[in-house]
């Protein structure tokens, strides 16, 4: 079932205020008897946001916001300014949509709980693409493993202009060295949504490389993510030698 379809609220329910609907129709009531599960996401909204407005109820509120931004995807990337923009939606409901997608986003980032292993670029991609793919401005993040490959953990080294000539190459060691790491992976995002590595990217990562070789720290790859995917230059050959046994490469700058 698409978004549209599981959002659009049911006919009984539509154009009604849910002090209007029988008890065992409203949003509510229906979560208690069928789980969330059982209610379209019109009414998981309707229920998030607790009321309508004159004239509309929650749910009519939350789906002509579906409706709008095309389903729950485009409803996940609109902004809190954005949201504003919707008839019916105010501060206090944007803010609240914001907060619970921000949430969803982090529950999916972070499962399985505890500390898990990089088998392959998509162990972090997967994971990393659900925090980073909608960021608004770049960030540059440092996975760090150990000799087993793994996390031990993920921390952002940068936010803003992530370009060879204003990164810090020691700053993406630096955790890394405090705790006697075996290696990491760069990650970081582009906002335009086209994860297509830049000449910069390619630069960044040779400097990396070279400076892992010095400190005994294997840099095994750098992500570029973008809306919803991801590149790994180690996958796409572009900055490693994937022969076995020749570590990495740097690309030719």
């Amino acid at each position: 079932m698409s978004d549209l379809a599981a959002a659009a609220p049911r006919d009984r329910i539509a154009g009604r205020r849910i002090a209007e609907i029988p008890e065992a129709e409203r949003p509510r009531e229906r979560l208690a008897a069928r789980g969330p599960g059982g209610l379209a996401t019109a009414e998981l909204i309707a229920l998030l946001w607790g009321s309508g407005t004159r004239g509309s109820s929650a749910v009519d509120l939350a789906a002509n916001a579906l409706a709008r931004y095309e389903g729950l995807t485009g409803l996940a990337a609109a902004s809190e300014v954005e949201l504003l923009a919707v008839p019916g939606v105010g501060a206090a409901r944007a803010a609240q949509l914001v907060a619970a997608f921000e949430i969803g986003r982090r529950l999916l980032a972070d499962w399985p709980a505890g500390r898990w292993s990089v088998r392959a670029p998509s162990d972090v991609g997967e994971r990393l693409v659900l925090q980073m793919g909608r960021l608004e401005r770049e960030e540059l993040r440092v996975v760090i493993l150990n000799a087993k490959n793994v996390v031990l953990r993920v921390t952002t080294v940068y936010v803003g202009n992530v370009s060879a000539s204003l990164v810090r190459v020691g700053e993406l060691f630096r955790d890394a060295v405090r705790v006697n790491a075996a290696g990491l992976i760069l990650v970081h995002n582009h906002p335009s949504g086209d994860p297509t590595p830049s000449p910069d990217d390619l630069h960044l990562t040779a400097e990396a490389i070279a400076a892992g070789r010095l400190l005994d720290i294997d840099v095994l790859d750098h992500l570029v993510v973008g809306h919803d995917t991801f590149v790994s230059l180690r996958d796409r050959g572009i900055a490693f030698d994937r022969r076995p046994g020749a570590g990495a490469r740097a690309a030719a700058d």
